[in-house]
């Protein structure tokens, strides 16, 4: 459990080292861009983020659907350059069907286990202590074929995406098991066909199948 722990910190300390770059980065091009022309000074109007400290967190359990996730960081935290969650998918569960964003970048940093992702037509295993970008337009889904729950932090850039997860979790998912009832419900589905419109995702259901067969998916 200790050995966890320390994995959990050192992922989050590697993710803060890598934001507050991505905080600076846009400071400085701008004042780059100043001293080559002095016309564009209206555009190092740029806030730098307050400072803020993500303490330690108990382990995240699985959900009564076979996965589970947490907000880390929000985008109003940065300026809505980029948030961070954390997230659980149990053994031989898959996360969702194949999607792609059209604004969306994604950063994933494996904790534990090893993610199974669909990136187009090619499958890529990110083992535990790898990075894996997945950049906007792609269709892609993440899976877990081992034995072991796959943690996982995801960090989102351009979009406030902790919000679609959010919504999704914590109130449409609830409310599918309180209700005894599916996805397909249609006031169920309306909602998340606004949320998906509202985020831009398009999802291809019609490749699912293929690879909850292939590695024995539930």
């Amino acid at each position: 459990m200790k050995a966890k722990t320390t994995s959990r910190r050192e992922a989050i300390q590697q993710i803060g080292l890598f934001s507050s770059a991505l905080c600076f980065l846009p400071m400085f091009s701008c004042n780059n861009a100043q001293s080559d022309d002095n016309n564009q000074s209206a555009s190092t109007n740029v806030n730098a983020p307050l400072p803020f400290l993500i303490p330690p967190k108990d382990e995240l359990a699985v959900g009564p659907l076979g996965s589970n996730m947490r907000t880390l960081i929000r985008s109003a935290q940065t300026n809505k350059q980029f948030s961070c969650v954390e997230a659980v998918l149990g053994a031989k569960k898959i996360a969702g069907a194949p999607h792609k964003h059209n604004n969306l970048d994604e950063l994933m940093y494996v904790l534990e286990g090893t993610a199974s992702v669909l990136m187009g037509d090619e499958v890529v295993k990110v083992t535990a202590g790898s990075w894996h970008l997945r950049p906007r337009g792609i269709v892609h889904v993440i899976w877990n074929a081992e034995n072991e729950n796959l943690r996982l932090i995801d960090m989102y850039f351009n979009q406030n995406f902790e919000d679609y997860l959010e919504e999704l979790y914590y109130k449409i998912i609830p409310e599918v098991i309180e209700r005894k009832i599916s996805f397909e419900d249609p006031a169920i589905a309306k909602r998340v066909a606004e949320l998906d419109k509202k985020f831009g995702l398009t999802y291809y259901p019609e490749k699912s199948q293929a690879i909850i067969e292939k590695y024995g998916l539930s």
